[in-house]
């Protein structure tokens, strides 16, 4: 079966919730405020299950927006709570990612969304990822996820606000990717330490930080060999970037996720299957189990 790692769908109660807002972030009818992007005009078709079932060819793994800022706000536990009952109704192929508070961190809550047979693990915003302290601020988080045996998946979190004026792309173009880069090399210096057996992805291949090795090894950085259990989603990237990221992690290490509604799907005929099959079935489950093994040890 074709995996598509990465896709955003908000079910109508979230909307809602961001209706009812006076914060960032919040929405009014169908416009978008955060604090440091430009309003943004969302098209309600893109959130229409019916639309968006039509669409797909086989899993799809949705997940909260990070930029949204929801996992860093005061109150975003009651949002999470919101994503998780409405997003866990949604009918197939949509399965999710978790999320959690990384402002008020509750373990324990996580647990109990991590044992549904519909949740493939948990996503957290890079800008939770950022430096090694900050990891550790978050461990309990991922200890818990680790033991479930399920995977992290980490994601562009929210933009600055910036002074002037800038352009609708700048976002996606300049903190994202600077997010993920300095998220995947916190990991390399600390994550891993702390968590040695927890599967991560990096959402659009980790900002290309990979293809910075020898840079890093240059000036004393982690020269170690590619982690079997880090794997790079390829949302908004192509032939160029993804091909370049292969000869420095290996084949192996790329799960296609799209990014829709924000981007389009890779065509499975022009890239090789592994990225849609067999590296996201590694990342969700772990090495040499089979589907059916999985299934069947599901609780």
């Amino acid at each position: 079966m074709l995996i598509d790692c990465h896709q955003h769908l908000w079910p109508e109660a979230l909307v809602e919730a961001l209706r009812r807002r006076d914060t960032f972030p919040y929405l009014r009818d169908w416009t978008l405020f955060l604090a440091g992007e430009n309003p943004y005009q969302v098209d309600p078709s893109a959130h229409d299950v019916g639309n968006r079932r039509a669409a797909e060819t086989g899993r799809v793994l949705l997940s909260l927006s990070s930029p949204l800022g929801i996992e860093h706000a005061p109150d975003g536990a009651a949002l999470i709570d919101v994503w998780h009952a409405s997003a866990l109704e949604l009918p197939d192929p949509f399965h999710l990612w978790a999320a959690a508070s990384v402002h008020s961190p509750d373990p324990g809550k996580l647990a109990g969304i991590l044992r549904a047979d519909r949740v493939a693990g948990l996503q957290l915003p890079a800008t939770a990822l950022g430096s090694p302290d900050a990891i550790a601020r978050i461990s309990p988080l991922l200890a818990t996820l680790e033991r479930a045996g399920k995977p992290l998946l980490v994601h562009p979190g929210p933009a600055p606000a910036e002074d002037g004026e800038l352009p609708d792309w700048w976002p996606a173009l300049v903190p994202y990717v600077a997010q993920m880069h300095r998220s995947w090399t916190a990991w390399h210096v600390a994550g891993r330490k702390l968590h040695p057996g927890l599967r991560i992805a990096f959402v659009a291949l980790a900002g290309l930080a990979p293809l910075h090795h020898e840079r890093m090894a240059a000036r004393g950085g982690p020269a170690d060999p590619p982690d079997p259990n880090v794997f790079y989603e390829t949302s908004s990237y192509r032939s160029d970037a993804i091909d370049a990221l292969v000869r420095v992690v290996g084949p192996t290490a790329i799960v296609h996720g799209s990014d829709r509604p924000y981007a389009e799907p890779l065509d499975p005929a022009a890239f090789p299957p592994g990225y849609f099959t067999t590296n996201p079935h590694n990342l969700l489950h772990g090495y040499g189990q089979t589907v059916t093994e999985h299934h069947r040890t599901v609780p």
